[in-house]
């Protein structure tokens, strides 16, 4: 089984793939010898640590650049967050991406400059990149909670449901409460990544019969948390490895 056959199958519904979401070769150590099978970049990560903002505000080549430096390191499956393509036709975003080696990718339907993107045009987007890579496996963010709708619901499984019939593999509504999780697992046809916030457990959405938990820029946060209270500590003349 290839790299991308086997991220694919790693999507279960109720047995989820749960990444803990990667930015660099060391994270990427630490989190492989957990037992993950696969890995996830987070862009919020991966931005911040160039020193750039989120949201496409980092130069699409270090951003690919960085990546590929994660891929390089890992030995299990990439899928790496694309943001919403970097201005790039979806044949040349295939190529960046087969080129540094990823399995898959995070592609968003909002763009950062005009706001949540009309859903055709981005199921035309997806399914182009679909057509530019057969073996992509590919995650459709939905930013139905993130745009503040009305019917954040409604709009994320018509969404998901369109972004599925182009060639998505996964359909992510970000942002999703825990208590929606329910009626978007039921709605969607197919695969559904939810995003794992403070207060919840991965044990919990797998219960609902999410196939993908992520973590975003969590991991980096609290890896940066914890740098803070060595320097802290250190700089105040304490042990900085107590506690």
């Amino acid at each position: 089984m290839n790299e991308y056959a086997t991220l694919r199958a790693l999507h279960r519904p109720g047995d989820p793939l749960v990444l803990p979401n990667v930015w660099d070769a060391g994270s990427v150590k630490i989190v492989e010898e957990a037992g993950y099978p696969a890995l996830a970049t987070a862009s919020a990560s991966i931005a911040a640590m160039l020193g750039y903002p989120d949201h496409e505000g980092a130069p699409a080549d270090e951003m690919f650049a960085a990546a590929a430096r994660v891929i390089r390191a890992a030995t299990v499956p990439v899928t790496v967050d694309a943001e919403a393509g970097y201005g790039l036709k979806p044949d040349g975003l295939a190529a960046r991406l087969r080129g540094i080696g990823a399995a898959g990718c995070n592609i968003e339907d909002t763009d950062p400059a005009t706001g949540l993107k009309d859903a055709d045009a981005q199921a035309g987007y997806i399914a182009a990149l679909r057509a530019a890579d057969p073996d992509l496996v590919i995650n459709a963010r939905v930013d139905a909670f993130l745009a503040g709708l009305d019917d954040p619901v409604g709009e994320a499984v018509a969404r998901g449901r369109r972004y599925l019939e182009a060639g998505a593999d996964c359909v992510y509504p970000i942002l999703a409460p825990f208590e929606r999780v329910g009626e978007l697992v039921a709605g969607i046809p197919g695969p559904v990544n939810i995003a794992c916030f403070p207060g919840t457990t991965p044990r919990r959405l797998a219960e609902l019969g999410v196939a993908r938990i992520s973590f975003g820029p969590q991991p980096y946060l609290h890896a940066l948390e914890t740098l803070r209270t060595f320097a802290t500590r250190a700089a105040a003349g304490e042990d900085p490895a107590a506690g």
